[in-house]
């Protein structure tokens, strides 16, 4: 597993999204990965990207979430709370590898592999300019945006 990091480029993936579609890399985008669709800070974190999506558009940047859940959760999961990002299904972990989000987590003394919540700003050349690690939710989607814009 390689760490991704910014200046470095950022791994390709073409992957099931919500509503029948795909989730790929092309042009500017945002790729956030979160641990699981419908958990508190999953949900605010989606929640909040949704509500900035317009900006994000007229900035020329995609927003794409990507989690292990399979795609008929993530189509219940932006139907319930009406979400406006592409969600992209990696079921079987090759993306969150490949990005170096599947990490050792610790909760309540228990050790397990998970999804670490991060954030990669990635322009049209395909190269990663900014990256956000172990996210706290709150004010993450503008701290993100503001970036995006500087693109």
């Amino acid at each position: 597993m390689t760490e991704v990091v910014e200046g470095s480029k950022a791994p390709a993936f073409d992957i099931p999204a919500d509503n029948g579609g795909r989730a790929t890399l092309a042009g500017p985008t945002v790729v956030f990965f979160y641990p699981k669709a419908d958990t508190p800070s999953c949900t605010n974190e989606a929640i909040d990207f949704s509500a900035l999506v317009s900006d994000f558009t007229a900035a020329g940047v995609t927003v794409i979430g990507i989690s292990r859940d399979p795609v008929k959760k993530l189509d219940k999961f932006k139907t319930k709370h009406d979400l406006k990002v592409v969600l992209g299904s990696d079921e079987d972990g090759a993306v969150t590898e490949a990005w170096g989000v599947w990490v050792l987590k610790t909760l309540y003394g228990r050790e397990y592999m998970g999804i670490e919540r991060a954030t990669f700003l990635i322009d049209g050349a395909g190269v990663v300019r900014k990256v956000w690690r172990q996210v706290r939710v709150k004010g993450h989607a503008e701290a993100v945006l503001d970036a995006a814009k500087e693109l």
